[in-house]
């Protein structure tokens, strides 16, 4: 969408410095915005390890990467973080992450007279939607409006238009060739893991969709795990002929560049969602204590393709970190194996 008028301010900094998932949920309105209003440079400050989201973005983009556990740790850290960033003399700023870091950093800018917006979370609202009784399931705002209504109080109007941040194309597989070989046969990703047990398919499950897939017919089944994860992925590269285990070595540019290769994306509502929403691969996603009505769900993708159980009990969380009351996630464990695989078979 071509810009309406001159914009207000010349160099703005963006501020989400986590969770991957939220950080990439960033890229689609941060690449809108830019390409709308070309005069104006954004420079978009989060952890440094989340710099390939950023890597396609128009010139008038800069990744600011930094490591706050190592290099702004402690007392007086972002008043340091502060002191840097201003010698960069941004006119205006937008927190799109709202936590205790974010608002010392917006506190010290308007001390100067920076302008600052910050998102609104509308945290009320959301306790209606994971209360036990009376649920309002009506879908809230997504965090990519929430995000782009940040950045139109400070003037930026736009429409947040976006495909894949490999563009019109897919990632450069030469450069992950020793790896992965050449594609031959579907490709199936599978990421069976989340950061809260609530986000989780019970993996005795997950395995059966997994030999299933196996059984079906010729494909590639590139199982995602890191840390005490991958023993029990390796069992699997065992047992089924189809399944490879993707670790840390790809790194997170290379794991991109896989995923805009697959034909399908198999995951929990977790960042590697996220992250192949973000290379425009079609995801069928698994939710258990969380919901999409909350405005999590990836970029572009197909609510359909949301595998979920309607209980009077669920949502009982948007992050997916409370207990089960009836300690048997019964969300998770009712999902037919069947029905994933169904799904995921559409695609090949």
């Amino acid at each position: 969408m071509a810009q309406n008028k001159k914009p207000k301010y010349k160099n703005v900094l963006v501020i989400r410095f986590s969770a991957i998932g939220d950080v990439a949920m960033t890229v689609p309105v941060l690449q809108s915005v830019a390409r709308a209003y070309p005069d104006t440079h954004f420079t978009m400050l989060s952890n440094a390890r989340f710099a390939p989201f950023f890597a396609g973005m128009p010139d008038n983009v800069s990744f600011l990467g930094v490591d706050l556990k190592k290099d702004y740790h402690g007392f007086g850290a972002m008043f340091k973080l502060f002191l840097s960033l201003r010698k960069k003399h941004f006119d205006a700023v937008a927190d799109i992450h709202r936590v205790l870091r974010t608002t010392a950093l917006s506190f010290f800018y308007r001390l100067f007279f920076t302008k600052v917006r910050r998102i609104h979370k509308d945290r009320r609202s959301r306790k209606r939607l994971t209360r036990f009784k009376n649920k309002d399931l009506t879908p809230r705002l997504t965090s990519f409006d929430r995000y782009r209504i940040v950045l139109e109080k400070l003037g930026f109007k736009f429409d947040v238009e976006f495909s894949s941040i490999f563009g019109n194309g897919k990632g450069d597989l030469s450069a992950i060739k020793n790896i992965v070989g050449n594609k031959e046969c579907p490709w199936i990703g599978v990421a069976p893991f989340a950061a809260h047990k609530g986000k989780i398919y019970p993996l005795y499950l997950m395995e059966e969709v997994v030999a299933q897939l196996d059984s079906a017919g010729v494909c590639r089944q590139f199982v995602f795990a890191y840390g005490k994860e991958l023993a029990q992925v390796q069992e699997w590269a065992e047992k089924y002929r189809s399944v490879e285990m993707i670790d840390t070595s790809l790194g997170m540019a290379g794991e991109l560049i896989l995923m805009s290769h697959m034909n399908v994306m198999l995951a929990m509502d977790s960042s590697n969602m996220h992250l192949a929403s973000l290379t425009g691969t079609p995801v069928v996603s698994i939710w258990g204590a969380t919901h999409p009505a909350a405005g999590f769900m990836g970029w572009g993708q197909d609510p359909d393709n949301c595998i979920q159980l309607d209980l009077p009990c669920r949502p009982c969380s948007i992050y997916g970190k409370k207990e089960c009351m009836y300690g048997d996630y019964r969300c998770l464990t009712g999902i037919d194996p069947n029905t994933i695989f169904s799904k995921v078979q559409a695609y090949l």
